[in-house]
C-alpha cells in the first residue's frame, strides 16, 4: 500500500499498486480504535476482531472491543486489548438507541479516535456515536446478508455506509457494488487471514495430535474425513451425510467439528439423518475444538460443503496451510482461496454425487502426491491469506483516515 492509499474505488485490495511489504506505513498514524460487534463467540468475524486488536496492541496502541462477551474475550485480553461489555446483540430499536448513547460515553471516556463496526445491529448504534463525536467510521462487510423482508436491504446498508467499507473477499466486494453502487468509491478489499504460524504442521507436536485422537476416540486404520464449522444447515453437514451415503465406504471415519450455538433442533435433525442413512458407525459429532491445528493433522481430506456462498470461508485456507487436500463447494469465497486440481477440488453446491466422487478422489491420493501438495498449498496461503497481511492493510486504512485530522 502506497503513501497515497489507492485501495478505494474499485474493490481492489489495499495493497494494489503499491509494491510494499505487508505492514508498510502510509501517511498518518494508528488511531485509538473501538471495534464494535454483537458478541465474541468463535466465528470468523469475532476472530478477525481479535486479530486486528492484537495488531493494534503490537503497534503500541491502546485498543478496545465492545460486545456482549463470549468465548474469545480471554483471547482478546491476552493480546493486551480491553473488552467493554455492552448489550450490542440487540435488534430492538429503543435498545439500539440506548447503545448509541453508551458508545458515546465509551468514546469520551477512553479517547477513541476511530470506530470500526463489524455487524449490522451494533453498526447503527456505532455510526450514530461516531458521527456525534466527529470520528471516522469504518465498516467490514463480511456476508451477503439476506433480504427476506421489506426494508432489509436498507437495514443491511449500514455496512456499506462507512467512510471506508472493507470487503473481506472479492466476492463480497462485487456483492457490495451490485447492492450499493454508491459505496464503490469507498470500497476496499482486504481478504481475511489466518495465523500462518498457528496453522503450521511443523509446529504441531505429536503429543497434541495424540490428545485429539484420544479425545475423539479415533480408531486405528480408517481414513479421516474432517468437516469443521459451526452446526448450521447452510454449512452443509446434512449435505455431507448424503454424500457419505453415496460414497458407501466403511473404511473411513468422518468428524463433524463445531458448536451448535444453541441450534438444538438442527443438531437433532443431523443426528436423525445419520441414523436414517446408517452412518452411525463412521460419523462422529465432536463439538467445539480448541486445537484445530492438531485436528487438521489427523485428516486425510477436509470438506467445506456450504450450501450458500461463504463470504470468505476460513476452513479451506486453514486446511491448505496445514498441507491437507480440500473438497469445497464451487461458489463464494472458496473460488478465490482454492486452486482447483492443485490444492483441492470444487463441486457444485447441493450435488451429493459430485461431492462423494470428489471425496473419494481426495482419499485416493498416494503418499507422493500428498507430499508434493502440502508445500504448494501452504505457499499459496502464505502469499495472501495471512493475519499479517490482513492486519497490516487494516491498520493502513486506519492511518489513511487519520490523515489531516
Amino acid at each position: 500500500m502506497s503513501d497515497t492509499y489507492t485501495g478505494a474505488g474499485d474493490g481492489a485490495t489495499a495493497e494494489d499498486g503499491a509494491g510494499d511489504e505487508p505492514g508498510a506505513i502510509p501517511m498518518g498514524r494508528v488511531p485509538r480504535v473501538l471495534q464494535v460487534l454483537p458478541a465474541l463467540g468463535a466465528g470468523g468475524v469475532e476472530r478477525t476482531a481479535v486479530d486486528v486488536a492484537a495488531g493494534l496492541a503490537a503497534a503500541g496502541v491502546e485498543t478496545f472491543v465492545a460486545s456482549e462477551g463470549g468465548r474469545l474475550v480471554h483471547d482478546l485480553e491476552r493480546v493486551g486489548a480491553k473488552h467493554i461489555t455492552l448489550p450490542l446483540a440487540t435488534k430492538n430499536p429503543f435498545r439500539m438507541r440506548g447503545n448509541a448513547r453508551r458508545l458515546r460515553e465509551v468514546i469520551a471516556q477512553h479517547g477513541i479516535e476511530l470506530v470500526h463496526a463489524r455487524s449490522r445491529a451494533p453498526a447503527w448504534s456505532a455510526r450514530s456515536a461516531a458521527r456525534a463525536a466527529g470520528l471516522p467510521f469504518v465498516t467490514t462487510y463480511a456476508g451477503t446478508y439476506n433480504e427476506n423482508f421489506p426494508g432489509k436491504r436498507r437495514y443491511n446498508g449500514i455496512m456499506a455506509a462507512g467512510d471506508i467499507v472493507i470487503a473481506n473477499s472479492h466476492f463480497i466486494a462485487d456483492h457490495v457494488r451490485e447492492r450499493y453502487p454508491q459505496a464503490a468509491e469507498r470500497l476496499v478489499t482486504i481478504p481475511r487471514g489466518i495465523d500462518i504460524d498457528l496453522f503450521d504442521p511443523a509446529r504441531v507436536s505429536q503429543e497434541r495430535v495424540i490428545a485429539i485422537a484420544k479425545a475423539w476416540r479415533l480408531p486405528d486404520g480408517p481414513r479421516v474425513i474432517l468437516m469443521p464449522g459451526r452446526l448450521s444447515r447452510w454449512k452443509g453437514q446434512i449435505f455431507l451425510m448424503e454424500a457419505l451415503a453415496e460414497l458407501g465406504r466403511r473404511d473411513v471415519v468422518c468428524y463433524v467439528v463445531g458448536d451448535d450455538q444453541g441450534r438444538r433442533k438442527y443438531l437433532k435433525e443431523l443426528e436423525e439423518t445419520i441414523k436414517r442413512l446408517d452412518l452411525g458407525a463412521i460419523v462422529r459429532i465432536v463439538g467445539h475444538c480448541r486445537d484445530m491445528a492438531a485436528a487438521y493433522m489427523l485428516a486425510d481430506v477436509v470438506v467445506a460443503p456450504s450450501l450458500e456462498p461463504e463470504a470468505f470461508g476460513r476452513i479451506p485456507v486453514e486446511a491448505q496451510a496445514m498441507g491437507k487436500p480440500v473438497v469445497a463447494t464451487d461458489h463464494g469465497g472458496f473460488r478465490e482461496t482454492l486452486i482447483p486440481g492443485e490444492t483441492g477440488l470444487l463441486v457444485p453446491p447441493g450435488d451429493a454425487t459430485a461431492l462423494a466422487a470428489a471425496i473419494g478422489e481426495a482419499l485416493s491420493l498416494d503418499a507422493a502426491t500428498r507430499q508434493a501438495l502440502a508445500p504448494h498449498a501452504r505457499a499459496h496461503v502464505a502469499a495472501t491469506w495471512t493475519v499479517a497481511h490482513m492486519v497490516a492493510d487494516t491498520l493502513n486504512v486506519y492511518r489513511h483516515l487519520m490523515v489531516g485530522r
